[in-house]
């Protein structure tokens, strides 16, 4: 297929092929992004649709989307957007004829399910029986097993207890992964390769699983070490039609959590795809499967593949897979719900193209600790520049203005890009980041660029033990390589020169540019509205794309590199900015300025070595130690929890606790005192 053409699969991605509307009404189940994601193709469908919201999210752009809108609860929440009985009595006293849960919160709840059936709503996902079969990890790996899927060794009981966790795990074989039975998303996992680590992650594991499913049973199976994380996407009828479209490659992870995904594979062979396909089919039809659903593997280094989990629910990664396929999988799942046959047979589904995908969240990609508060700038690549028609599709549930809160998921959006190859994916996605503007807060688009510029990544030889084996220090945020500061700075100065003389005169301008621990000298020659910069023995020529005015900056150096900045602040000489998505603070000065700023004494910073300091925002859920206490460096002092996340905190050093500054209960700032250490 031509280029032409596949960009416009691309832009039929959310098209439907379906004739006969499913439903009149239906309430989306969610919030954020997933609930956008749902509501664009109710819109194409001509479905009204209704959002629920708690009361933090009243001006939520899912709440703006939707025909109707229903506060059902406080932030948190269990008592909102996990409150069944708000949500069902919503979707009744508005005439909804079906529900959409999207995923996370309710999605995987058989009882929620069960709840719209008695009050005649139709629950658009699986029904109760599979859900509750899947869900539960345990019963799951029974029904894989007899079916004839490959599945991993383990122990496929309830772990009652820290103790009888030991004893399974010895019998296992360490290294094992213990894992929440009703979990998914990374939540209630923890990988153990001792006695000690087991213990630990026991207590961890079952209160992350107790708080995100309400059902704190955990499972211990064997950790294959080094494997790819590769899933299978299925659609299944209420008429026994089961199809799968294709895989998806997901083993760029951190704390067990996707961070990049790509369909197809660049390792699965047509061979081993067809062998997991079947697989997959197999154990959907073997619940009697109805509905969009994932069935995901770990794969090692010989293609052997075993089943790891069954999602029962739109996965969040589906974008990709609708690229590649031009199914709507959506609209499918309104299909399926309203009792229709699928619109796609197997012989249907190939594979068009290659699409990528990352998830941009609110969080330091350094410490891959949450970030919460305002985005003060926020600008989708392709709403200001040409990047569409590249194939970029950016589903996210904000806008500038938006709050990034602690009570839910720090996910920003999901940026996705589509092209006829791999390599061309690989290129619009890093254009596509380099021209998303994110401030306000922190994310992670640095270590979403630096992952997409590795030769490893790019080579396609990954597995879910990318991230530690490339970063064994962890991500330390993007240094600049020679060649990146060739052209930052020719890129800046021009910029600033441009700021601080409106008027374009010809002349030649000095200045001093400190660029990380650099004090680079830089000379801005001015002829005729054309700027060339000399710095270091190099001339470059500088062509400026517009004005000094907009967040996002370009610059073509020597008529051939197109550099992008985003210029988030300047105070006459300080730019703050974004290069290759990395934040910094570069201060351009006169030679006469530097002069004087030299000669300004250094500011001491505060000595907080005797302090454990709260490294986000989040609620204090426990401190395990008393004043006077002496504790051993590395021992676990308090747990802060945050977006659902269970965060230990660890004793910087040896010694005893002198005072304790905060209270469990409490809801700390990031930096925050907790403990002060003698």
């Amino acid at each position: 297929m031509s280029r032409t053409g596949l960009l416009a699969q691309f832009k039929r991605t959310l098209q439907t092929a379906t004739v006969t509307k499913p439903f009149d009404k239906v309430l989306i189940a969610n919030r954020g992004e997933i609930a956008c994601r749902v509501m664009k193709t109710c819109r194409s469908l001509g479905i009204k649709t209704v959002a629920v919201h708690s009361d933090v999210d009243d001006r939520a752009l899912h709440v703006r989307m939707a025909d109707e809108a229903i506060c059902v609860g406080p932030a948190p929440s269990n008592q909102s957007y996990l409150d069944m009985e708000a949500i069902v009595n919503a979707a009744v006293s508005t005439g909804s004829q079906a529900v959409h849960p999207g995923y996370g919160f309710l999605s995987e709840n058989c009882k929620f399910a069960q709840l719209l059936e008695e009050r005649g709503i139709a629950f658009i996902g699986p029904k109760e029986k599979a859900i509750q079969a899947m869900g539960d990890k345990i019963e799951s790996k029974i029904i894989a097993r007899a079916a004839g899927v490959n599945c991993i060794p383990g122990y496929d009981g309830v772990v009652e207890d820290d103790v009888a966790a030991v004893t399974i795990a010895n019998q296992v074989g360490y290294p094992v992964m213990i894992k929440a039975s009703a979990g998914g998303g990374g939540k209630g996992m923890r990988v153990a390769w001792n006695d000690a680590e087991v213990r630990e992650g026991f207590k961890l594991s079952s209160e992350e699983a107790a708080a995100s499913f309400g059902d704190d049973r955990l499972l211990i199976e064997r950790f294959i070490d080094n494997p790819r994380h590769v899933e299978i996407q299925i659609l299944a009828d209420s008429q026994g039609n089961c199809i799968y479209l294709n895989e998806r490659e997901c083993s760029i992870q951190r704390r067990n959590q996707k961070v990049v995904e790509e369909a197809p594979s660049p390792f699965i062979t047509p061979e081993v795809r067809k062998a997991m396909g079947e697989q997959a089919v197999l154990l959907s039809q073997a619940v009697n499967y109805q509905s969009a659903g994932t069935v995901e593997f770990l794969v090692d280094t010989q293609m052997n593949f075993y089943f790891l989990e069954m999602n029962t629910r739109l996965q969040v990664e589906h974008p990709i897979t609708e690229c590649i396929t031009g199914v709507d999988i959506v609209d499918e799942m309104l299909r399926v719900a309203a009792g229709y046959p699928l619109s796609y047979t197997q012989s249907d589904i190939g594979i068009k193209g290659w699409a990528m995908e990352c998830r941009v969240y609110a969080e330091d990609p350094v410490r891959y600790l949450p970030s919460v508060g305002l985005l003060t700038k926020y600008t989708e690549p392709g709403v200001s520049h040409n990047t569409a028609d590249l194939g970029v599709r950016c589903d996210s549930g904000i806008v500038e203005g938006s709050s990034i809160s602690i009570h839910y998921d720090p996910m920003i959006s999901k940026l996705v890009t589509y092209a006829p190859t791999r390599q061309e994916a690989i290129d619009h996605m890093e254009k596509a980041l380099d021209e998303y503007v994110i401030d306000g807060i922190t994310h992670n688009t640095p270590l979403l660029r630096e992952i997409l510029g590795n030769e490893r990544f790019k080579s396609g030889n990954i597995s879910t033990k990318f991230l530690d084996e490339e970063y064994p220090q962890g991500y330390s945020g993007g240094d600049l390589t020679p060649e990146q500061k060739s052209e930052l700075i020719p890129s800046l100065s021009v910029l600033h020169h441009m700021k601080m003389n409106r008027t374009v005169t010809d002349g030649r301008f000095e200045y001093i540019i400190s660029c990380d621990e650099d004090k680079v000298p830089v000379t801005v020659n001015v002829q005729k509205g054309d700027y060339t910069v000399t710095f270091e023995d190099t001339t470059v020529t500088v062509n400026p794309s517009g004005g000094v005015f907009g967040a996002l900056q370009e610059f073509k150096l020597n008529s051939a590199n197109t550099v992008a900045l985003q210029h988030l602040q300047f105070d006459g000489v300080t730019h703050t900015l974004r290069y290759r998505c990395c934040k910094r603070q570069i201060t351009v000065l006169t030679p006469l300025q530097q002069r004087f700023m030299d000669s300004m004494p250094v500011k001491v910073k505060e000595d907080t070595s005797n302090l454990l300091i709260s490294p986000m925002p989040g609620s204090l859920s426990s401190i395990s130690v008393e004043e006077g206490d002496e504790v051993l460096e590395g021992t676990e002092v308090a747990v802060v929890v945050a977006m659902k996340m269970n965060n230990s905190l660890k004793a910087p050093k040896s010694g005893k606790i002198k005072k304790i500054w905060a209270s469990v209960g409490e809801v700390v700032e990031g930096d925050q005192k907790i403990l002060e250490f003698y």
